[in-house]
């Protein structure tokens, strides 16, 4: 008996000492205007470098067909601080390509549907906090023409 009390204990010890299991993200990505193309989706931890997170090498990412409506899945995801942008790269250049330079001609989306003024959104507008459990979002894609 006191002999499994300790073997209890030792493993609740070992538990919280071990480091948190990584989880999914699930995007749910809607209102493509078309199928044409791919969409790009990326999440990073690291606010100096949204929304290119290609940038950061531990960043999670995916290109994926377009449709009406797509479902993106990032495995292993640690708890942490996240942020994702999506590019729908109608054309499959794989840049965001812009009209007069400026205004993206392309469609985009952000976690938390962060608003897009006259540039990306702000990090705090993006960002979401990853827990022990499975998160499931949802990015409406938007366009600026």
């Amino acid at each position: 008996m006191i002999r499994a009390g300790w073997l209890a204990l030792g493993g609740a010890l070992l538990a919280a000492g071990a480091p948190a299991a990584a989880e999914s993200v699930t995007i749910t990505v809607t209102d493509l205007r078309n199928t044409n193309g791919v969409v790009m989706a990326c999440m990073t931890t690291k606010q100096s470098v949204f929304p290119k997170c290609r940038r950061d090498p531990k960043s999670h990412r995916t290109v994926v067909k377009a449709a009406n409506t797509i479902t993106i899945r990032f495995d292993n995801v640690a708890p942490g601080d996240y942020a994702i942008a999506l590019l729908h790269d109608e054309n499959e250049d794989g840049k965001a390509n812009r009209v007069l330079g400026m205004a993206p001609k392309e469609g985009y989306g952000f976690s938390r549907d962060a608003p897009v003024r006259m540039a990306p959104p702000e990090w705090d507008d993006a960002v979401f906090t990853m827990g022990n459990a499975p998160k499931k979002l949802t990015i409406k894609m938007r366009y600026f023409l």
